[in-house]
């Protein structure tokens, strides 16, 4: 026998033996994947026929809240308190549910807080299911691959949701974006979503690429190269993912500019894809008078509104308010740093302590006060007399304290990056609102030009500030949420 005709008695040998091998395995994934169709359409008729069910029952369609936090208390719930509030105004044959892991709580407790802090009243009555498992989707469960076990979880807290109760609209109001396919697929629910923030952006990305150390991308990460490789990776996986889920949305609302522009980029639904502010309670803070006496003002106060989380840069704060502090302290004038803030745990309570060391260690120690968790009349009081309102968080997804701050009168400095840059600290008919700033230097800089300007420029930046954050107002956040969420309140009109 020839080589040739070896060579091929060979491959036709080992062909032969292949396919005797692969067949099987070809037939019992194809078996697997069938039966995995017959279950999926098996959950769905049964996930439908509760709902059909329901509205045999009652007649009524129900748009669902997925916000398992609802009763937190902080600018993500009071986006979803005025949207039901809106929507209950606008469509009264709808009812509406809220799922939530606030298991220590009652339905009039949770309303009650709402009324509180927000001084929102719901026109009717609204269901709460409470989620027994919403330790699932809490970042303390998944020391590491955060992320990764977070949106894993919300899969599982979205089963049970879905099982305990099947609405005809799903609106993802907290950024779960690995829940919409389960409704949308399985339940045969019309989904939209609400996002504050992508849970992973291109920025992101950029920071573990170029080895950055950031408050999410530690030293042993960033210093290490194949950590550094491990990660990229990681994070590319998890963005396809991401956005697979994201675009199951029939609907995206998206709280401003920088979050547009990382969703698009991840989602690819520019079509389903709109702005809806969050509504800021401006109307509080426009009372506080607006007028600056003609003399040099001795005394001026620089306060910081934020939670002391790692990502709101405290630490750039009080570099920047020293060296301030450093070139002026000849000047017949007082100088103070007040920062404002909720400290949520333990941890919270350490970086405070940290910070503190840090005043110390910049000899400021008498110059910066910390005040936490204070009530709101101490903290209008606090924006009343101060001249400066700082914000330096890097990529800011919007900036409520830098709206109430602008609102309150005071001259913003804030971080030039993410919504402060792109949607408002922004020119206002052609008026200045305020400055903007990125590290150390220029912050201090910024500081002292704005303590150096006469009292009537500063005054015109404070008039135009005000003036510009009326299109933030709980108003404007309404007509824009109505306009958005038509055309899926278009399915269950009667």
């Amino acid at each position: 026998m020839s080589a040739h005709d070896q060579l091929a008695f060979y491959l036709s040998t080992t062909t032969h033996l292949l396919w005797k091998l692969l067949l099987p395995l070809l037939f019992v994934c194809l078996l697997l994947l069938v039966l995995l169709v017959l279950l999926v359409l098996a959950v769905r008729l049964w996930l439908q026929g509760k709902r059909s069910a329901r509205l045999a029952t009652t007649r009524r369609p129900v748009v669902a809240f997925f916000h398992p936090y609802c009763n937190a208390g902080g600018g993500g719930e009071r986006v979803l308190w005025c949207a039901i509030r809106a929507l209950q105004q606008r469509y009264s044959h709808v009812d509406f549910v809220v799922y939530t892991g606030d298991l220590g709580v009652s339905a009039h407790e949770i309303l009650d807080g709402a009324r509180i802090r927000f001084n929102i009243t719901l026109r009717r009555p609204i269901r709460f299911v409470f989620l027994r498992h919403r330790v699932l989707v809490e970042p303390s469960t998944y020391p590491h691959f955060t992320l990764l076990g977070q949106s894993v979880g919300s899969i599982f807290l979205g089963w049970e949701a879905l099982t305990e109760f099947v609405p005809d609209i799903y609106i993802d109001s907290m950024g779960y974006a690995f829940t919409l396919p389960i409704f949308r697929y399985l339940g045969g629910c019309s989904v939209g979503c609400y996002v504050h923030y992508p849970t992973i952006s291109t920025d992101m990305l950029c920071v573990v690429r170029e080895r950055n150390t950031r408050f999410n991308n530690p030293d042993y990460v960033s210093n290490n190269l194949f950590l550094s490789a491990v990660k990229v990776f990681y994070y590319c996986v998890f963005a396809l993912l991401y956005g697979m889920a994201g675009s199951c949305s029939h609907l995206v609302m998206v709280n401003s500019s920088w979050t547009l522009d990382h969703i698009l980029s991840l989602w690819y639904v520019p079509n389903r894809t709109s702005v809806v502010y969050p509504p800021c309670d401006v109307s509080a803070f426009l009372d506080i008078p607006l007028e600056e006496n003609g003399g040099k003002k001795r005394c001026h106060s620089i306060v910081s509104i934020g939670q002391f989380r790692p990502e709101k840069d405290h630490k750039l704060q009080i570099r920047a308010f020293k060296k301030v502090f450093a070139r002026r302290r000849d000047d017949n004038e007082t100088l103070k740093l007040i920062l404002i803030g909720g400290c949520r745990n333990q941890e919270d309570q350490d970086r405070v302590l940290m910070l503190r060391g840090l005043c110390l260690e910049q000899g400021v120690a008498d110059q910066v006060e910390f005040k936490l968790n204070v009530p709101f009349a101490e903290l209008k009081r606090e924006l009343e007399e101060a001249t400066i309102g700082l914000h330096t968080m890097w990529n800011e997804h919007f900036g409520i304290g830098v709206v109430e701050c602008m609102a309150a009168g005071k001259v913003i400095l804030a971080h030039k990056s993410g919504g402060p840059k792109l949607d408002i600290v922004v020119p206002y008919e052609g008026g200045q609102t305020g400055f903007l700033a990125d590290d150390e230097d220029s912050y201090a800089e910024a500081i002292e030009n704005i303590l150096n300007l006469p009292p009537a420029s500063r005054l015109q930046i404070r008039q135009n500030a005000r003036q510009s954050v009326t299109r933030f107002s709980d108003q404007e956040f309404e007509v824009s949420l109505l306009a958005a969420m038509e055309p899926l309140m278009g399915t269950v009109e009667q």
